[in-house]
């Protein structure tokens, strides 16, 4: 049996980890909003036309802040159409993704309706068509308690508190061709800078995100990175990240080896944001919110075919198979090892969208393999990021030499006094065996093994058919500090030790 090395100790700590790594996102897309999280008439929605059962597998998940509205749609977004009575607001064209925006849910419901999950919201505010003004207004709308323009207007629709939103982020993917009011760095970098500041002084208590490149391939990555934060670094607290991978070529060594590209993607941000920081001269960090990330290939060519100008059509609904899981468990990880920079990341999208959680118009609600990896990482990796020391055997595949057969971390809950290893096994065919070195819990039992694998890396799950799904057989020992783990092939792992009571 292949075997694999670990040590984990109590005083090799990375960071804190923020909680915020475990958001997601919901734009105004596909059946994200309309036929997801809304849905009036359906037999589990409430009063105000929200899905319970839905809500009910968010709060399983325990999602700590949700971005919104968008996403590419933001960038062409009025905010104003989406407050006040319902029947006022109006429906428009929605070019980013060519359908019909109703307008029944806005600011308001989604706020209520986050606040019902459990959930922080990061809004986003358009750079796209629009700018420094309409940004101050809807900040003034959400934050501000009264006695002005539009915190009086929001006091009108009924919300006599304000929202507080804390984090914004300033506009989205503008370095990108295709999204509306596209901008080169020195442009974006201008008018995000001049809006951060005037968003602030509005409420000096935010946070802001500035748009980083829309992922690691566009071909100004990262001068775009080094030239927006020429203007903003003193602006603002955090730049973006935006990262998708797929398995077109049916290579799924290769697949699932991916997310060795993302610690590539977060090391380079993070080299352009300390050579910004040095060139300033500043003794502040910027760190990173890697607010869209996940798998997503499954629905290009059905989306390819669709009619435009349509109210909440189905759209990029990929159904994901158990290899999809497989990476996103990795990707996982890759943010915990890097714990000590990437404070908030956001899985794309939560409801029907590229999603965890899907929904059938009318019936049921499931979910899907990649929802297992992100609710362990979001129930137990909470706490502080350890920094492992590993040893595995390597192999290579089409775009990676050097790949560990394991990739795994370490978390630890000092609070909770429980230890939590996070693995993933990448050999396809073999198991590993898994010796990890965890002497300095003393008095630590393992409390469970859970485990996600299957025979078939294309299983996937649908209503009423749950084929993937983890189970708590995991094969592990621990004497005298030293576990021993069997971790099956093509396997995501979760070991949870915890201190000895009585």
């Amino acid at each position: 049996m292949l075997k694999a090395k670990m040590v984990l100790d109590r005083d090799f700590k990375l960071a804190p980890v923020d909680k915020r790594i475990y958001g997601s996102f919901i734009e105004h897309l596909g059946r994200a909003v309309y036929g997801g999280i809304y849905e009036p008439g359906h037999p589990a929605a409430d009063g105000k036309g929200f899905r319970q059962d839905v809500l009910g597998l968010v709060k399983e998940l325990d999602v700590p802040i949700i971005r919104y509205p968008g996403g590419n749609f933001v960038s062409g977004y009025n905010w104003e159409d989406g407050v006040g009575p319902l029947n006022e607001r109006p429906s428009r064209l929605e070019l980013a993704w060519r359908t019909i925006e109703p307008n029944q849910v806005g600011t308001n419901e989604f706020v209520e309706w986050a606040k019902q999950a459990g959930s922080d919201v990061m809004m986003a505010v358009n750079l796209g068509t629009r700018g420094i003004d309409a940004a101050r207004d809807l900040i003034e709308y959400c934050n501000i308690e009264g006695g002005s323009k539009y915190s009086d207007l929001r006091r009108s629709h009924g919300y006599a508190k304000p929202h507080n939103i804390k984090t914004w982020c300033l506009g989205n993917e503008m370095d990108g061709p295709w999204q509306i009011g596209h901008k080169t760095a020195e442009e974006y970098g201008r008018l995000a800078v001049e809006t951060a500041k005037v968003m602030r002084w509005v409420d000096p208590s935010i946070e802001l995100v500035a748009c980083g490149s829309s992922h690691s391939n566009m071909p100004t990555f990262p001068q775009w990175e080094a030239t927006v934060l020429e203007h903003t670094y003193d602006a603002v607290d955090y730049i973006s990240l935006h990262q998708y991978y797929g398995n077109q070529e049916n290579d799924t060594a290769n697949f699932i080896a991916k997310a060795v590209d993302m610690d590539r993607f977060i090391q380079t941000v993070v080299s352009t944001c300390d050579y910004v920081k040095a060139k300033k001269r500043s003794k502040k960090t910027i760190h990173l919110s890697f607010d869209e990330w996940n798998v997503w290939y499954h629905s290009h060519t059905a989306d390819s075919k669709r009619e435009p100008w349509s109210i909440a059509p189905p759209q990029l609904e990929d159904i994901y198979t158990f290899e999809d899981a497989l990476l996103v468990g990795s990707m996982l990880i890759t943010f915990l090892k890097h714990a000590d920079r990437v404070k908030m990341a956001c899985l794309a999208q939560l409801v029907n969208v590229i999603a965890p959680i899907m929904t059938e118009t009318g019936g049921r609600s499931w979910r899907q393999t990649i929802f297992y990896p992100y609710l362990h990482a979001s129930r137990y990796g909470r706490g502080t990021a350890l920094s492992p020391v590993l040893s595995s055997p390597l192999h290579d595949t089409k775009d990676f030499s050097d790949v560990p057969y394991l990739d795994a971390t370490g978390v630890y809950n000092e609070e909770a006094e429980e230890l939590t290893i996070f693995a993933v096994n990448r050999h396809l065919s073999e198991p590993l065996l898994l010796d990890c070195d965890v002497r300095s819990f003393e008095g630590f039992r393992i409390l469970e093994h859970l485990v996600l694998e299957h025979d078939d890396l294309k299983a996937v799950n649908r209503a009423g058919e749950e084929r993937v799904a983890p189970h708590a057989g995991g094969k592990s020992t621990l004497q005298a500090g030293l576990l021993e783990a069997q971790l099956p092939k093509a396997s995501w792992n979760v070991i949870r030790l915890g201190k000895q009571k009585g």
